[in-house]
């Protein structure tokens, strides 16, 4: 049988693979890109995650903001249209799809192959009836969604965030199973659509990887909308297809009914029928044995993405493969650091996290000062009613000749995501808080709450003897 020889093969054309491939091919290496079908190209990102969630987000808040004029007088009459506002998802995924297709990406140099690839050799996989070589093979399957494994599931009419885009009627409740990212975000959207929502969810607060804090506020808010939430409880069984009983953590039950479930559980990494530890690529605990490098223990296969079995977003695979670019090309190796990841969830409002976490922080002994502002007296806060906002940041100790530094922080508040932009560069670059607090930002934008938190910190340092100097210094310069 004849081998195709490659310098590179990606397995999997989501966001990592799609880079890692795209940038391979332009420096002129002979690329090979392999995905299941045309259909998979674009990942779980372009088909059942990012794009259509906030496309379906952005029709939800649309609707949410022309019932809210109602208060000023405008009269909103009839129903949300589902079919509409699908058949809009849809569409935008259509125009992102335009550059994210095999044709597509065969006219930029790759060469694309359709079909389930396992490995044959060590540095070869199969794909139907033709085996490829290359020096390196670059793993980018990404994951599933996790399945709700409870008795009598096969009864209920369920969802997950694969088959959610493809709701073709309006089911009049949703019992939503996990309060993670996923399962609020959509939860939300539903809930805006004329669903009614109920979540429920394991732990003690929403998004779970989140400051409590921050979970919290965003939980006021949507009860405020009507979604209802049972937090430390669990679905323990099905009955029906309109009714489950929901266990919580004292034990007791009681009965939900609904007619439809969104399950929302978490991710499964799928490494079944790869082949993978017969050519030395080791697995452990469901996961792919990797180094900080993102090798694998064969030394010609690497993981990007999801399948890393690290933080599972778009963005982290993008972080994942511009490591993997460097370290093919440079002597200069660089290790895997999720230090100064963000994450947003984009609900209304937003929650953004970055850097450093307390926990982290106070488990690797790292000295710092945690400030806190809310947004009851901030002026745009005010003017646009989310006085309820928070930030959060984590600061580094500073001295007399030792500036004081972002380590993290977490912010809730509309468009969350964007405010904290300037103080995530802050963080990545090392950057004095004394940049942010010298800015001068246009009034009233939204962003002012970065400067204010810190100007407030800096308030709290004119101590007696500081006092004393400053007036001293007024008086004889």
């Amino acid at each position: 049988m004849k081998e195709n020889k490659y310098d590179i093969i990606v397995i999997g054309a989501g966001s990592g693979g799609l880079g890692i491939s795209l940038f391979m091919a332009r420096v002129g290496l002979k690329t090979l890109l392999i995905d299941k079908t045309d259909e998979h190209i674009g990942g779980d990102c372009l088909n059942y995650g990012c794009v259509p969630s906030k496309a379906l987000i952005h029709v939800s808040r649309l609707m949410h903001k022309a019932k809210q004029a109602e208060l000023f007088g405008y009269t909103i009459s009839g129903k949300p249209d589902l079919n509409k506002a699908i058949e809009y998802v849809l569409s935008k995924q259509a125009i992102i799809r335009r550059h994210e297709n095999a044709d597509y990406l065969r006219k930029e140099g790759l060469d694309v192959v359709l079909g389930k690839a396992y490995f044959s050799s060590s540095s070869a996989v199969k794909v139907g009836e033709e085996i490829y070589t290359a020096k390196k093979i670059v793993l980018a399957t990404g994951t599933r969604p996790a399945a709700l494994t409870v008795p009598g599931i096969e009864k209920v009419r369920q969802f997950n965030n694969e088959t959610i885009f493809a709701l073709n009627d309006m089911p009049a409740r949703m019992l939503v199973a996990g309060g993670g990212p996923i399962g609020i975000e959509i939860g939300q959207a539903l809930n805006r659509l004329g669903i009614q929502v109920t979540i429920i969810h394991s732990g003690e607060v929403i998004l779970p990887h989140d400051a409590n804090e921050m979970g919290s506020i965003l939980m006021e808010q949507l009860k405020k909308e009507g979604i209802t939430f049972h937090l430390n409880a669990k679905v323990k069984e099905f009955t029906n297809a309109n009714e489950a009983i929901i266990q919580q953590k004292d034990r007791t039950n009681f009965k939900q009914s609904f007619d439809a479930v969104f399950v929302a559980v978490g991710r499964k990494i799928v490494l079944k029928d790869l082949g993978l530890e017969q050519v030395g690529i080791q697995v452990k605990y469901d996961k792919i044995v990797v180094n900080k490098y993102l090798q694998t223990t064969n030394k010609h296969v690497y993981t990007c993405g999801d399948v890393s079995g690290s933080l599972m977003f778009s963005h982290a695979a993008e972080q994942q493969a511009r490591l993997l670019l460097n370290n093919f090309f440079s002597p200069l190796k660089k290790k895997l650091n999720n230090d100064y990841m963000s994450w947003v969830t984009f609900t209304d409002p937003e929650v953004a996290t970055f850097g450093l976490s307390e926990k982290v922080l106070l488990k690797r002994n790292i000295s710092f000062e945690k400030l806190t502002m809310n947004f009851d007296e901030d002026d745009r806060a005010i003017v646009d009613s989310y006085q309820y906002g928070k930030l959060v940041l984590y600061i580094s100790k500073g001295g007399l000749f030792k500036k004081e530094k972002i380590l993290g922080g977490s912010m809730v508040a509309p468009n969350a995501g964007e405010l904290v932009q300037e103080l995530i560069l802050a963080n990545v670059k090392g950057l004095s808080i004394n940049d942010i607090f010298n800015k001068i930002y246009p009034y009233p934008v939204a962003s002012r709450v970065n400067q204010m938190i810190i100007v407030k910190h800096k308030e709290k340092q004119l101590t007696g003897a500081l006092k004393k100097l400053l007036k001293f210094l007024f008086r004889f310069v």
